[in-house]
């Protein structure tokens, strides 16, 4: 599935009908007075929150929407029908903006939500509504009212607990191949990554948290540099961080300052979000190695510092013991189980 995070698309709420000019005309009623009915109102657009949906792909290919016109009102001050309105399915997770102003019309985060985006247009009045004591049989009617339009932007934001950052190939869609059922692509170089991945891991209680990768960081990300800005507002959501670091790197304290400062640059509460600091790829260094990039970390005051080995499975129970505890989801000394549940789809 390709996976597509931002959209633009135009919508219209249906026209009201018109109203009609009519006469009552009946047997023994020489005299019937004006029964023009009135037009019904037009469709609503609504945009709705699905659960089955993952990506805003279906709006690549089909950009105008339209709800269905109100019908003209008929004799006998019979009203028309309405038009039926027009609900607009959407992956979780969607913000929406107009694109002219940018202001934000709503947010689409929990499943059956529904955000009215556009009004129908008012139906016209039959000339049963003119009728008054200087005109027994007016011949006036209106024409029913045009419906909304907006040009709506779409933003998609995943809906993830724990997002994972960090430079490129530090380890990130390893590590969470390794937690969940979720399975990226994996190479060793930069960049592999090119669009984020959602996976599930197996709370102590037995329910599942949602992971994010994200496409790794370079600096200058919140500036547009690399993939980084298209994808740090996955992680606006989430409610915890783990920065995951190559511990083999030769500059390992300027590798975790580079992220830090992208999310500080970047704004949206990502500088003050709780984070696990986390040193991979340990099985590459020699014990004493590893304790001097420890040291040096523990300073460093960005939360917890863990050392463990994603492609080895070393250390992640004590890893995801941390962040059910940061989630308030366990005690300190629970034992995360590793177990894999389900993964969300990923691009292909």
């Amino acid at each position: 599935m390709q996976f597509i995070d931002q959209a633009r698309i135009a919508i219209k709420a249906g026209r009201g009908g018109d109203g009609i000019v009519a006469f009552r005309r009946e047997k023994y009623v020489p005299a019937g007075g004006p029964s023009g009915g009135d037009g019904g109102r037009g469709g609503d657009v609504l945009l709705l929150a699905d659960a089955n949906l993952q990506t805003l792909l279906d709006f690549k290919y089909k950009r105008l929407f339209a709800a269905d016109d109100g019908r003209r009102g008929g004799p006998n001050r019979r009203t028309g029908a309405s038009g039926e309105p027009l609900r607009i399915r959407m992956p979780c997770g969607t913000e929406v903006r107009d694109a002219r102003t940018g202001i934000v019309l709503g947010d689409l985060t929990a499943p059956g939500d529904e955000l009215l985006v556009a009004l129908g247009g008012r139906g016209g009045l039959g000339n049963a509504h003119y009728l008054s004591n200087r005109n027994r049989a007016p011949e006036k009617a209106t024409e029913g009212r045009e419906g909304e339009e907006w040009l709506l932007q779409l933003e998609l934001k995943l809906l993830a607990e724990v997002g994972i950052i960090g430079l490129p190939n530090a380890g990130k869609s390893t590590l969470i191949s390794v937690l969940s059922a979720a399975r990226p692509r994996i190479a060793d170089y930069p960049f592999t990554t090119l669009v984020p991945n959602l996976g599930v891991v197996r709370r102590p209680s037995g329910d599942g948290t949602v992971f994010a990768d994200i496409p790794g960081l370079i600096a200058g990300a919140a500036q547009g540099a690399g993939l980084g800005h298209e994808f740090l507002r996955h992680i606006e959501r989430t409610r915890l961080l783990i920065h995951l670091v190559d511990a083999a790197s030769a500059t390992v304290l300027e590798d975790v300052q580079v992220v830090e400062r992208e999310l500080q640059a970047y704004g949206h509460g990502l500088g003050a979000r709780p984070r696990i600091l986390v040193l991979n790829k340990i099985e590459l260094l020699d014990q004493a190695d590893l304790d001097a990039r420890l040291k040096a970390l523990g300073g460093h005051g960005v939360g917890p510092v863990l050392a463990v080995s994603a492609a080895t499975s070393a250390n992640l129970n004590r890893l995801l013991a941390v962040v059910w505890e940061q989630l308030g989801l366990s005690d300190m000394g629970a034992q995360a189980d590793l177990a894999v549940t389900s993964g969300a789809p990923q691009s292909s």
